[in-house]
């Protein structure tokens, strides 16, 4: 007789019965169990047994995101006004349940096969707006999901190899990489089986579970280009070889400490040259420095970067690799090696001729103009499809993906330009696919131009935008396309990102034209504006950041990129790069050049500088929530209480459908989660192994008497201690229901104890 699931009462539709039995058996059971967890948790919540913040970190950890407006209210230009959501139930603080909110899947350095890219499309269609977004680290987001969708996404995406897990939260977050690595004229080598391998090493590792803020990692083909931008990371490692002992050996530039955000950092060089064999190992000892030492209650202070700074490198260096000294050898650190080869791809096509077809076509040689390169492979070429905004529609995707198994047949990658990239296409094929291309409206000729402009979500969904970033990229996408034709080559390939705010998630200090929003006050009404940032390094993985000039109306933002690159073409001086001239010209004669588009018009005279790009309301600041890009503080006690509080509602629920023998030792199990919990709390490494926890419980909490009821003294305690010496198979069913009554107490004691700890501190 089938056993029924025990949380398959926790299913919110049919739908979600449905999905579970059909991805069943298709996904790794690690990933399959933590998806069951995480059901669990959402009913939990829904009972009220889990508190906000630490269910805002459970969520954000599974890449559920808030959404702007989640707190219940909107501003409609006038005035502010509730939104009439069906309860007043909570995801997370001040967040409401049934809010839309944002998934954001992570795609490892870019990479999507045709299966997975179907099943991203239907997704979209089916719980979002039927919109995929790629976004600047390349993962895909999904807008306006239910937080109850959830489960069964992540199922039918673990089902086809995806997970979502730590796409957001304080751990570490998708692994970029160079999209055109294994295909690239300038690489040392092919980088993509090393970030496969550091994907699957970190996710969900002890080791990353306990930090102050997210963790970034990038690879990077070569030093000189930007494709893998490893100067911004937390952590960047660029390929490189050297001869050791008289032979090439394969090893890594390794830096820490880069990052954007309101105050921007260069990374550090740790390492010269760091070995395959050793890239896992000192990863991991960066982790557990950064893990114990960083910053975890003033936020803006948590990340990496600072660590860095205020150590200074020499120092930072010494702690890692003192901490390397102590690591315990792990075969992960280099099994993966064995598997290489595995990720060399080849052409889907034989080679054939060049085509002769479309030479007279003006749109075709733009587009191959643009958007077509060649590879290091003769006669193959990667084409490159410009999405406006990073948008791509379920419909396109699904097309694509069919493209992909005609042309391509490994996959395609995402870039951090908000594009996709297609590798190994024939030259013979180019004119086919393009016809392929232009029939789904995918041969936008503008890849690595001034048009193909990067932009964060902004205040369409972003609960901390300033301004409309999105509203504005797509404002001078239109504006600047009118000009192409008769475009100068020295403007037509700047770079122009937007952010919404100045945390950068649009690139903006990388870039030659820089913006994020800001905001003026003007009698009683607010402006939308827009900071501008001149003179950033794009190449060089993000060689330097731009300087911030001065604040830019968000109308007079057109006009002042016109200005920009006027003066530019009439004033460079020759092969003079944009970011020289910035230099050369400085910031005084700058801010002199822009003053009289920085002044505001009065409302009487022009309302609509009163109005940001793509809304009709009246703008207003009033709308801007707390963010969730930090995820919350929870510490690794949380997590484990959290963790016994699942465990033992997990027994009750087989012990109502009859499991009792199963539900005791699940009882017992969240016990002894309970004690490991508390234990985390100064001793992250502790042990799995029960005997040794119920050794450090006894000395630490018992022998202290911290864990002693006020009342009931030991009692609790001996619940665990007794448990564990009884032969629990042995138990008739009444002793069996006590046992999982006392394990219901002894984590409610455990939280006492805690709670009653951090009161003393």
């Amino acid at each position: 007789m089938e056993t029924k699931n025990p949380i398959s009462i926790l299913h919110r539709s049919e739908s979600d019965e449905i999905w579970k039995e059909k991805c069943s058996g298709k996904m790794p059971e690690q990933w399959a169990t933590e998806i069951n967890e995480f059901e669990t948790e959402l009913f939990l919540k829904k009972q009220g047994k889990i508190e906000d913040r630490i269910f805002a970190e459970t969520r954000l950890r599974r890449g559920a995101y808030g959404q702007r407006y989640d707190n219940g209210t909107r501003h409609d230009g006038k005035e502010q006004r509730k939104i009439p959501f069906p309860n007043a139930l909570t995801k997370g603080p001040n967040t409401m349940w049934d809010a839309p909110g944002m998934e954001r899947i992570k795609i490892p350095y870019g990479g999507m096969n045709p299966e997975q890219m179907d099943v991203i499309a239907d997704l979209a269609e089916e719980y979002s707006d039927g919109i995929c977004h790629v976004t600047t680290r390349q993962d895909i987001q999904l807008h306006y999901v239910h937080i109850e969708d959830t489960p069964s996404m992540f199922r039918r995406l673990a089902a086809v190899g995806i997970t979502t897990r730590e796409a957001c939260g304080n751990s570490i977050r998708n692994i970029t990489a160079c999209p055109i690595v294994g295909v690239c004229k300038t690489e040392a080598f092919d980088v993509t089986p090393y970030a496969d391998a550091m994907f699957r090493f970190l996710l969900g590792h002890p080791d990353v579970q306990d930090f102050g803020r997210k963790f970034k990692i990038a690879f990077s083909g070569c030093k000189q280009n930007p494709c893998g931008l490893t100067n911004i990371h937390d952590m960047g490692l660029i390929a490189k070889t050297q001869e050791v002992n008289g032979k090439i050996k394969r090893g890594f530039e390794f830096y820490v400490g880069g990052g954007l955000g309101a105050v921007p950092y260069q990374a550090k060089l740790l390492d010269e040259f760091v070995t395959e064999e050793e890239l896992l190992a000192l990863t991991q000892a960066v982790c557990r420095v950064y893990a114990r030492y960083g910053e975890k209650k003033k936020r803006s202070r948590a990340r990496i970067k600072f660590l860095v700074n205020d150590w200074g490198i020499e120092k930072f260096r010494q702690m890692v690799f003192e901490e390397r000294a102590r690591l315990k050898e792990d075969l992960r650190w280099t099994d993966y090696l064995a598997t290489i080869d595995q990720f060399q791809e080849k052409p889907h096509r034989a080679l054939s001729a060049a085509p002769t077809s479309h030479q007279n076509n003006q749109d075709y040689l733009a587009w191959l103009n643009t958007n077509v390169q060649p590879q290091k492979q003769p006669g193959y070429y990667i084409v490159t499809i410009a999405l406006p905004l990073g948008d791509i529609t379920s419909n396109q995707m699904r097309v694509l993906a069919d493209l992909v198994q005609k042309f391509v047949k490994d996959g395609v990658r995402t870039t951090v330009e908000q594009n996709i990239a297609l590798r190994w296409i024939n030259q013979g094929d180019l004119p086919s696919l393009y016809d392929e291309l232009k029939k789904i409206d995918l041969v936008d000729a503008v890849a690595n131009t001034i048009i193909d402009i990067t932009a964060c979500p902004g205040t369409d969904t972003c609960k901390l935008g300033n301004a409309s970033s999105r509203g504005l990229a797509g404002e001078l996408r239109h504006h600047l396309a009118t000009r192409m034709v008769q475009m100068d080559e020295a403007i037509r390939h700047l770079k122009i990102k937007v952010s919404g705010c100045f945390n950068s998630c649009g690139q903006h200090h990388i870039s030659d034209i820089g913006f994020y929003g800001i905001s003026r006050k003007v009698g009683n009404r607010i402006v939308p504006h827009f900071q501008l940032v001149l003179g950033g390094q794009w190449t060089e993985n993000g060689g330097s950041y731009g300087l911030a000039v001065g604040g830019i109306p968000s109308k007079a933002v057109p006009a002042t990129v016109d200005l920009l690159t006027e003066m530019y073409l009439r004033e460079k001086q020759p092969v003079e790069p944009f970011k020289t001239y910035i230099g050369r010209l400085g910031k005084v004669e700058l801010k002199n050049r822009l003053v009289k588009l920085m002044e505001i018009p009065p409302y009487e005279a022009e309302p609509s500088y009163y109005v940001d790009w793509g809304d009709v309301r009246e703008f207003t600041t009033s709308d801007i929530g707390t963010g969730e890009c930090a995820g919350e503080v929870v510490s690794l006690v949380d997590f484990g209480l959290k963790e016994a509080d699942r465990i033992v509602f997990e027994a009750q629920v087989q012990l109502e459908q009859g499991q009792t023998l199963q539900a005791v030792h699940t009882a017992y199990r969240a016990m002894i989660h309970a004690a490991q919990g508390l234990i985390k709390g100064y001793n992250p490494d502790i042990s799995n192994d029960p005997e040794l926890i119920l050794q450090e419980f006894k000395k630490s909490f018992c022998d202290t008497e911290k864990f002693y009821d006020p009342f009931a003294g030991d009692k609790f305690a001996n619940y665990l201690f007794k448990t564990h010496e009884t032969d629990l198979a042995t138990l008739n069913q009444d002793q069996m229901k006590q046992k999982i009554q006392e394990a219901q107490l002894f984590v409610e004691a455990a939280y006492n104890c805690y709670t009653r700890m951090s009161m003393n501190n």
